[in-house]
């Protein structure tokens, strides 16, 4: 019995999470036909993108993961030296900015000479930091080999080991780095997709984002040059170090390259309205891969916006006047993560969206995704958090002595009526009215499962009786039988 009921308990609260957090399983408003979300769904284009003369190209929304355009985006291309800021974000992810960087032989002498450098010298030695901002504004060679025997604990092989597992980690498909500074290399390939993956990654971490936004740097004097070493920003679009014609006023940072076999490579952060935007070409001619960053960067923020999914969605709730939907009732519990964030065309409605539940990711704190589409496109997510309270308390009535958000409200709305205000006065009324007849739901919703168990236990309690006297009756009748055939037999003799 004890079995039962604890079955019959847990089938019940699971039941009740499901209903209650989530709604019922298409995301759409009560009553919506699923025909016409379909029809929604067939109706949503994505903008055409512009012509741009790169052989690949790939523009990504940061905070989503969406891209927004893209050109020949998954073909493995060299990639020239934006390879450093995988270079760059496994340092940082692994090192200290003050933990000094020796130079070896192999360092200095394998790796300047007709490359990028700052003429480092054998035995000089750098902090982490300061080689970082030589890596990424000067693009120094000898800095990013160095970095890599550092971060490799001297061994180059396990640091490009350690580039292709993170390559991996964050899902690139058609990448293979084989050096940790982009020299040409028949073994060393990066799609346009892969690199924004990697770009993604990289502009997440805040020390990152401060060297890429940096536009001069000096290095103090070290071991070897009693000068300090200037560095500038060789990135056209944020520094007028090679003149002022490109420059862009949301650029926030990126990554030149440049090599005979590569062409022109080019990797921009640009932030406007709240949207973060990274932008990869490859394969470009001389002065074109700041043109196509510009065009592509200009009609991405004039035909996207975001959109913040806890403001927005409302399609788990009831949306009639009543407002008692389950959804609305479990909030106290589960809540869509108010960071969360979706990309959509500029004239494209939140309520454009199809969404589904996914449960990969969950956890103690994550109760599930939504995940949102448009136009057979993925758009963002948005996590189902837990806030926390005690589900003991929830729905048959809340702690004595608390006040709740609805309780403070209709106070508020008294003290209004008390001005004299009638429209204020009709809205307090109705507010009260709504509250209490999603209270009179819940209370007839939870007595009529609580009902509903009594009466499964009694059934089973009678059924069991029932089963008991009948084997009584069959056990005397039995004896009784025994009895009399034993009393016939007597009286024939048979004793």
């Amino acid at each position: 019995m004890k079995k039962i009921l604890k079955r019959m308990t847990g089938i019940f609260l699971c039941v009740a999470m499901a209903v209650g957090i989530f709604g019922t399983t298409p995301a759409f408003a009560e009553g919506e036909d699923v025909s016409a979300q379909n029809t929604q769904a067939q109706a949503a284009q994505w903008p055409t993108g512009p012509e741009v003369q790169a052989s690949s190209a790939v523009v990504m929304d940061a905070s989503t993961g969406t891209v927004l355009f893209e050109k020949d985006a998954d073909t493995p291309r060299y990639p020239a030296s934006i390879t450093k800021i995988m270079t760059t974000l496994l340092a940082l992810e692994n090192c200290s900015l003050d933990e000094v960087v020796h130079f070896s032989a192999t360092a200095v002498y394998e790796n300047e000479g007709g490359t990028s450098h700052i003429a480092r010298d054998l035995d000089e030695e750098m902090t982490l930091e300061q080689c970082l901002y030589a890596i990424m504004l000067e693009s120094a060679n000898e800095c990013s080999y160095a970095v890599a025997e550092h971060v490799g604990g001297g061994d180059y092989q396990k640091f490009i080991d350690m580039m292709n597992a993170k390559a991996a980690e964050l899902g690139c498909t058609n990448t293979h780095f084989n050096n940790c500074n982009g020299l040409p290399d028949p073994n060393h390939v990066v799609s346009a997709r892969d690199m924004a993956l990697i770009s993604r990654e990289a502009i997440k971490n805040s020390m990152f984002r401060k060297i890429v936004g940096t536009v001069r740097y000096e290095i103090p004097p070290t071991n070897k040059h009693a000068d300090p070493t200037p560095l500038n920003n060789h990135h056209q679009m944020i520094s007028a170090y090679k003149g002022r014609q490109n420059l862009y006023e949301y650029c926030v940072g990126g990554k030149t390259g440049w090599t005979s076999d590569a062409g022109n490579t080019l990797v921009t952060f640009a932030e406007k309205d709240g949207m973060t935007l990274i932008c990869v070409v490859m394969g470009c001619s001389a002065g074109g891969q700041y043109s196509d960053t510009r065009t592509l960067f200009d009609y991405c923020f004039d035909n996207f916006k975001l959109f913040n999914v806890s403001q927005n969605e409302n399609r788990y709730e009831n949306t009639q006047s009543t407002g008692n939907s389950l959804f609305t009732e479990w909030n106290a519990f589960a809540k869509v993560d108010s960071t969360a964030q979706i990309i959509l065309p500029a004239n494209a409605n939140f309520a454009d969206t199809q969404t589904e539940v996914n449960y990969d990711q969950t956890s103690d704190s994550i109760l599930g995704t939504l995940v949102y589409s448009y136009g057979g496109r993925q758009v963002g997510t948005a996590n189902v958090v837990t806030t926390g309270a005690k589900i003991t308390a929830y729905p048959f009535g809340e702690k004595s002595g608390t006040v709740s958000k609805n309780d403070n409200q209709t106070e508020l709305s008294e003290k209004s009526a008390e001005t004299g205000n009638d429209a204020q006065n009709k809205n307090t009324s109705a507010t009260k009215s709504n509250t209490q007849i999603s209270k009179k739901k819940l209370l007839l919703i939870g007595g009529g499962v609580v009902g509903a168990i009594i009466v499964v236990l009694i059934i089973w309690l009678l059924y069991n009786n029932i089963r008991r006297i009948h084997r009584r009756k069959e056990g005397r009748d039995r004896r009784f039988k025994t009895i009399k055939n034993n009393r016939k037999w007597n009286k024939r003799g048979g004793r």
